[in-house]
């Protein structure tokens, strides 16, 4: 046997609100009618107590009752005042209760049916009572000579059922207005409710209590950030998460507008383009994903979800090195095994000292192509990387060069934001030079060390910076350059200095005479000089180096003979 479907909410809430507008009402009209009944008994009460009063006031009726021969007249008076004022009827008596007029003359001379005494003894009286005539609203006075003595009372009655009709006139006009009131209180309830229905797109209560359990589990048990928007452009939903990765502190209801967020989630947001992005924070690099929500065609928004990859960035980007630097050392090996080769033949065919000026001739030659100068450059690292991107330049059509002036006295102790900083301002200058119209396209890298900081100058020969772009080329989505992704480069490069505590400046935005040049200062990246080492002492230095990149100058001379021989 199947169950019984329950009663949608909507429906109950229906049912519930007609049940109350019909109660209400019902009540409403039934205290109505009792209030009304009461006002109008009271009404015709004291109408009759005031016409009673008006013919007890007659000073001519007075004097007919007190003389027994004038009393006949007194019927006459009395009919001519009920017909005057529309009563049922106007009795008169002495002062023992007989009555001296009557709208039937077979009653006059009759005690009267109901108790006289408190009238005869000076008191009104109001009711409604039945009498001879039915029903009927009475109002009784006393009727009293000059002096003051009572000499009867005055009776003055009006139909109850003159009552009846006008309060049933009443009821009925206020029987239309309840029943117009009952039929805009059910039109205002079902629109009411379609409107409710709408506004929870038809969902249960306990529907609507599983959704918010489920919301409060996934954006608070998941370790990604969740930022919610509606339809109109305002913050309905941030889990902590996405708080944290943002540096933001935002309240629901907050327009995305006034959101300091990355330029290009932000872009995202307001344009409702789905998409994955890459997006660069002051300390961080997240994924963000941006879905907008629909729901049987009505636009809810859309929701942002925000993935840490600093950590993923900073590793791919130490693979990058190294595998830079493995292609670097893999050439050498090559150059270095036809160099043996050579020397080897000079050897064995007994070209000795042909053998000795090939040794001399390598000897003077440049370190992995970098020139004279990288032999002042005494980190693996930095040969290695430059090396990969002179290869790589290269193939572009770009030559790259190393300052006559760079000395790195020590290694480097933070290869990886290194190697973050120099690769992404050379990338970036040699993708100016090979879009500029100088040729030949070039780009030149100065390393020099400072104690423990090192600063990097990186120049090209393309057509700059415009100036429209200068302020903010280390935004993140700010780009020279056509196509979606770009313009993260340099932003990465800024992060990456400032989370060393340096920074990174464009000196020179460039024009008709040079490129643009950037500059980077990057401060304990290098490894401190061993107590009572000398520059002229780092000859060990530079040949462990130098082993380390199979190919490097075994032979570099100290900084003070390299200037001297400049």
């Amino acid at each position: 046997m199947s169950r019984r479907r329950p009663m949608r909410f909507a429906r109950q809430v229906l049912a519930l609100q007609i049940g109350l507008i019909v109660l209400v009402a019902g009540v409403g009209f039934a205290l109505a009618g009792s209030l009304l009944e009461r006002s109008l008994v009271h009404q015709y009460g004291q109408r009759a107590l005031g016409v009673a009063r008006a013919v007890a006031a007659d000073a001519e009726l007075a004097a007919n009752v007190a003389d027994p021969a004038s009393r006949p007249l007194v019927a006459e008076r009395a009919e001519r005042a009920r017909r005057a004022t529309g009563a049922l009827f106007i009795v008169v008596t002495d002062e023992r209760g007989i009555r001296l007029s009557h709208p039937d003359p077979a009653r006059i001379g009759r005690p009267v049916s109901t108790d006289p005494s408190r009238v005869l003894a000076g008191g009104e009286v109001v009711n409604v009572r039945r009498g001879t005539l039915g029903p009927s609203a009475r109002g009784k006075v006393p009727l009293r000579a000059p002096s003051g003595r009572v000499l009867g009372q005055v009776s003055v009655g009006f139909d109850a059922q003159e009552i009846d009709s006008t309060f049933l006139r009443l009821m009925s006009t206020s029987a239309l207005l309840t029943g117009g009131a009952l039929v805009v209180g059910v039109a205002g309830s079902t629109l009411l409710t379609r409107l409710l229905k709408r506004r929870t797109l038809g969902l249960e209560p306990h529907e609507l209590t599983g959704l918010l359990r489920q919301r409060e589990a996934v954006l608070y048990g998941i370790g990604e950030g969740v930022l919610a928007v509606d339809a109109a452009g305002r913050v309905s939903v941030v889990n902590a998460e996405a708080q944290r990765l943002l540096r933001i502190s935002v309240e629901p209801g907050t327009p995305v507008r006034a959101l300091d967020l990355p330029p290009r989630l932000r872009a995202a947001l307001l344009e409702q383009r789905a998409e994955d992005l890459l997006t660069v924070t002051e300390d961080r690099v997240l994924l963000a994903r941006y879905r907008p929500v629909r729901r049987g065609g009505t636009d809810l928004g859309g929701v942002v979800t925000l993935r840490d990859r600093t950590d993923l960035e900073k590793l791919t980007r130490e693979l990058e090195a190294v595998r830079g630097t493995a292609d670097v050392l893999r050439a050498q090996r090559h150059e270095f095994t036809n160099r043996l080769h050579a020397l080897s033949g000079l050897l064995q065919t007994g070209h000795h000292e042909d053998a000795v000026e090939y040794l001399q001739v390598l000897s003077a030659g440049s370190v992995a192509g970098l020139g004279p100068a990288a032999a002042a450059v005494r980190d693996s690292y930095l040969v290695s990387l430059l090396s990969a991107k002179k290869a790589a330049l290269g193939e572009k059509g770009v030559s790259l060069e190393l300052g006559e002036t760079s000395w790195v006295a020590t290694g480097v102790a933070a290869p990886v934001e290194v190697t973050t900083v120099v690769g992404n301002l050379v990338d970036n200058a040699g993708e100016a030079a090979r879009a500029g119209a100088r040729r030949p396209a070039r780009v030149e890298v100065d390393l020099l060390s400072d104690g423990t900081t090192l600063h990097v100058s990186v120049a090209d020969t393309g057509d700059g910076i415009p100036a429209d772009a200068r302020d903010g080329v280390f935004a993140e989505g700010v780009s020279t350059k056509e196509g979606q992704g770009r313009g993260l480069g340099l932003a990465l490069t800024r992060q990456a200095a400032g989370s060393l505590g340096g920074e990174v400046r464009l000196t020179d935005p460039g024009g008709a005479e040079h490129g643009a040049v950037f500059v980077a200062r990057l401060p304990g990246v290098l490894e401190p000089r061993r107590a009572g080492a000398a520059p002229e002492d780092s000859e060990s230095t530079m040949d462990s180096n130098a082993t380390r990149d199979e190919g490097g100058a075994a032979d570099a001379e100290p900084p003070e003979e390299q200037e001297a021989n400049r």
